[in-house]
C-alpha cells in the first residue's frame, strides 16, 4: 500500500518567488512532484486551512510524511493569505505527530517578523530535517539516501513539474489561482557581491531554465485547470538564456520561443504576466532590450507590470549597495517600457512599470529621502504611467552584507514622510492617469465581501477595486471605475443598471452630485437613457448603462 505525504504550504515571498495567494509557488507543485515519484500518496493544505481547522492536525499525523514550505524575506501586505508567522511554522512541527518532518523555502534564510528588523536565523523546533536550498531538489536529495540540500538541475525538476501539476487543484483559490513560474535560479550580480540586501545570491550564479522545460509545465498545469500564469520566479526576466557577465544582454529569441511556446501550448490563457525586470539591463542594452520587451507584449495579457528593484534614487547608496542602477538608468527604463507598453488595449495600458524603494540601506541620509521624492516629481512631470510604487523597509538576513551595516531606526521620520508624500502626492494623481474614470476591467475576482466588497483582477500586482455593495466572495464580475484611493479605486459593476443600483452605490455615479442621489433614486425606475439624462445630466458611465 502506497505511503502517504503531506505538503503544508506556509506560502513564500522572496525577491524572485510569489507563492501567497492567490499565487502558487513553483516549490509547492515539484515538491507533490517529488513525492509522486517516490510513489506517496500526496495531500496539501494551506496555512490559512490549518488555521481555520486545528482538526487536521490529527490527519496530518497520519502521514508518513509532512513537507511545510514557508518564508517570506521581502514584506508586504496581502489579502489573499497570510503567511505562516515562525510561531505558527514551529507550533506545526509540535502538533504533527508521527510523520518524518520536512521544513523548507526562504525560513531556511532566516525569519522577521516584519520589514525594518533584523531575520534571525535559528533552528525551527519540530522538525527532522530542514530543506536547504530550493526544497524540491533538496527532499529528493535526501529521499534518495542523500543530504538534504540542493544545487539546481533542471533535468529533474523539470520532470517534477509535470508530475505535480495537479496539486493545483487542491488549493482553495483554484480556479482562480496564478501559477508562479520558473525561469531561472540565481543572479547575475552576484560575480559582483549581488546587491547589499538581497538573498538571490544565495542560489548562487544564474541558472536558465530550457525553454521546453517551462512550456512542458504550462501544457500540464492547462490540462490541470490553470489560466493564469506569471513568469515571477527570475531576477530579471530580460536575460533569460542571456548566459554570463554580469550584465548580459536580453536574447529576443529565446524570449519569443518562450512566449510563443506558452501561448501554444495553453490557447486559451486569461493570463500571462511577467514580474522582475531589471533597470540597469534596460539601460545598458537599449536595442536589445526594447526588442525584448516588444516579444513580451505581442503575447502576454494586458495590465502586466514590469518590476524595477531600484531601491533609492541616492547615488552615494547605489554605490555603497552595489545597487544595479543608479537614477538615470531607472528613469531611462521608465521611458522605455512606456514606449513601449503603455498603449492600451481596452482601455487598460498594456506594461508598466512597477518601482521599489527600500530604507535603511547603508549610506541613507535624511537627503536620500529628497532625491527618491524628486525621481518621482521627474516622473510625474515626464508624463510617464506608473503601475505602482512599493515603499518599505529593509528586512536584513544572516549572510548579506546590509544585516551588519545599515541604517535601520536612524531615519524613521524619513521614511515616513517619503511614504505619506508617494501615497498622497504620487500615487493618487497616477492612478487618475493610468486609469481614468470610466475605465473598465474585466473578471474582477471579489475576495471580500462587505457593505463595501473588494476584489482584484488575476494579475501582476493587480489593483484593489472596491465595490461599494455586497457581493458574494468568488464573483467574478467586471467593473467601470467612478473614484480613486491611494492604492485603490471605488468601481461600479457593468453594465450599470440604473434601476436596480443599490442607494450607496448610486452615489458614487460620478458627474451627478451628491446631492442628487436620494432626487435620482425616488424617480426610478427610468426607461430609457434619454429620460435618465433628464434628472442626472450626462455622465461618463452613460456608455455602460443599461435600463432594465
Amino acid at each position: 500500500m502506497p505511503a502517504d505525504a503531506w505538503i503544508i504550504d506556509g506560502y513564500v515571498d522572496e525577491p524572485a518567488c510569489l507563492g501567497v495567494p492567490p499565487y502558487i509557488s513553483p516549490y509547492i507543485r515539484n515538491t507533490a512532484g517529488v513525492l509522486l515519484e517516490q510513489g506517496y500518496n500526496v495531500r496539501y493544505s494551506t496555512i490559512d486551512q490549518i488555521r481555520g481547522d486545528p482538526y487536521l492536525f490529527p490527519s496530518i499525523s497520519k502521514a508518513d510524511i509532512a513537507v511545510m514550505i514557508a518564508g517570506v524575506t521581502v514584506p508586504g501586505k496581502y489579502i489573499g493569505g497570510t503567511p505562516a508567522t515562525l510561531t505558527e511554522i514551529q507550533l506545526v512541527g509540535v502538533q504533527i505527530r508521527g510523520p518524518e518532518k520536512y521544513i523548507g523555502g526562504p525560513i531556511g534564510f532566516g525569519y522577521s517578523p516584519a520589514g525594518g528588523e533584523k531575520a534571525i536565523k535559528q533552528a525551527i523546533s519540530g522538525f527532522d530535517h530542514l530543506l536547504l536550498g530550493s526544497p524540491p531538489e533538496a527532499l529528493h536529495s535526501h529521499l534518495t539516501g542523500g543530504r538534504p540540500e540542493s544545487g539546481t538541475d533542471y533535468t529533474l525538476s523539470d520532470k517534477w513539474s509535470i508530475l505535480g501539476s495537479d496539486i493545483i487543484k487542491n488549493h482553495p483559490s483554484f480556479p482562480y489561482l496564478m501559477c508562479e513560474l520558473e525561469t531561472a535560479r540565481g543572479c547575475a550580480h552576484q560575480e559582483t557581491g549581488g546587491c547589499s540586501f538581497c538573498t538571490e545570491p544565495f542560489y548562487g550564479p544564474p541558472v536558465y531554465r530550457p525553454v521546453e522545460g517551462v512550456i512542458a509545465e504550462v501544457e500540464s498545469l492547462y490540462r490541470a485547470g490553470a489560466r493564469h500564469f506569471r513568469l515571477g520566479r527570475q531576477p530579471d526576466l530580460l536575460t533569460y538564456q542571456a548566459g554570463g557577465g554580469e550584465y548580459p544582454a536580453p536574447v529576443p529569441d529565446a524570449l519569443q520561443a518562450l512566449f510563443a511556446g506558452i501561448r501554444e501550448r495553453a490557447p486559451d490563457l486569461r493570463t500571462l504576466h511577467i514580474d522582475n525586470i531589471n533597470p540597469g539591463t534596460i539601460a545598458r542594452h537599449p536595442d536589445e532590450s526594447h526588442e525584448a520587451l516588444s516579444v513580451i507584449v505581442r503575447y502576454h495579457t494586458p495590465g502586466d507590470v514590469a518590476a524595477f528593484g531600484m531601491e533609492t534614487a541616492d547615488p552615494e547608496v547605489v554605490r555603497r549597495n552595489n545597487l544595479k542602477a543608479g537614477p538615470g538608468e531607472v528613469m531611462e527604463a521608465v521611458r522605455m517600457v512606456n514606449e513601449v507598453g503603455a498603449q492600451r488595449t481596452a482601455g487598460i495600458p498594456e506594461l508598466l512599470p512597477g518601482i521599489n524603494f527600500i530604507s535603511g540601506l547603508p549610506g541613507e541620509t535624511p537627503e536620500t529621502f529628497e532625491h527618491n521624492q524628486e525621481f518621482l516629481k521627474q516622473v510625474l512631470l515626464g508624463s510617464y504611467l506608473i503601475r505602482r510604487v512599493n515603499v518599505r523597509q529593509l528586512m536584513p538576513f544572516p549572510g548579506t552584507r546590509a544585516y551588519d551595516t545599515n541604517t535601520l531606526g536612524l531615519h524613521d521620520a524619513g521614511f515616513r514622510t517619503f511614504k505619506e508624500f508617494v501615497r498622497v502626492k504620487f500615487d493618487r494623481p497616477m492612478l487618475e492617469r493610468v486609469f481614468p474614470i470610466g475605465t473598465v476591467f474585466r473578471n474582477i475576482v471579489i475576495e471580500i465581501q462587505g457593505q463595501v466588497s473588494f476584489g482584484r483582477q488575476m494579475g501582476s500586482y493587480p489593483i484593489l477595486v472596491g465595490i461599494p455593495a455586497p457581493v458574494s466572495t468568488r464573483t467574478v464580475l467586471d467593473a467601470a471605475v467612478v473614484d480613486f484611493g491611494m492604492r485603490s479605486l471605488t468601481a461600479l459593476p457593468v453594465p450599470v443598471d440604473i434601476n436596480h443600483l443599490p442607494v450607496q452605490a448610486l452615489r458614487w455615479l460620478p458627474g451627478i452630485g451628491k446631492k442628487n442621489v436620494a432626487m435620482i433614486a425616488a424617480k426610478r425606475p427610468y426607461k430609457s437613457l434619454e429620460s435618465f439624462r433628464k434628472v442626472a445630466g450626462v455622465t461618463p458611465l452613460d456608455h455602460l448603462m443599461i435600463f432594465g
